[in-house]
């Protein structure tokens, strides 16, 4: 059967086991580039504001989700802090295996911005967290940032 021919059972597809091995390399883009550049060599934020909108990104994106307009380059700087806005506890990695202590996982508003991220929260008890909790980025050191998420170690209460 040929590829442009139409089907007329299901039972006439094909099906194929096997292994396709492929390779993915994830590119943070040009508004992820400039934020992680910015993080690694001055350890500060960066957001993208659409005046037009009145709306602050963050993270920090090339166009305005609502009109559509180019807005990369018109970086502004975006406090290390925010609120926790939601939280979670975990117990496996990201691959199903345990941690060996529990990982707090909290999504994270920034002042004055349309947005915010996930990330790792970290000297403090699960218990003592909550929703509305001020939190502030702590670095990794200058010398040991390489320009990825990972450059922030964690977040703590303010």
């Amino acid at each position: 059967m040929a590829l442009i021919e139409r089907l007329q059972k299901t039972t006439d597809a094909g099906l194929w086991t096997g292994r396709i091995p492929l390779t993915y390399n994830y590119t943070a883009g040009r508004a992820g580039q400039a934020f992680y550049s910015k993080l690694r060599d001055q350890g500060k934020f960066i957001g993208a504001r659409c005046e037009d909108c009145d709306l602050t990104y963050f993270p920090a994106r090339i166009f305005c989700e609502r009109c559509f307009d180019r807005i990369e380059g018109n970086w502004v700087n975006i406090k290390n802090r925010g609120v926790v806005h939601t939280l979670t506890i975990s117990h496996e990695t990201y691959d199903g295996k345990p941690h060996k202590e529990p990982t707090i996982v909290a999504f994270i508003r920034f002042e004055d911005t349309d947005g915010g991220m996930f990330h790792r929260l970290d000297d403090v008890d699960y218990e003592d967290c909550y929703i509305g909790m001020p939190v502030e980025a702590v670095l990794q050191p200058k010398n040991k940032r390489k320009g990825g998420i990972l450059d922030i170690k964690y977040f703590r209460p303010l």
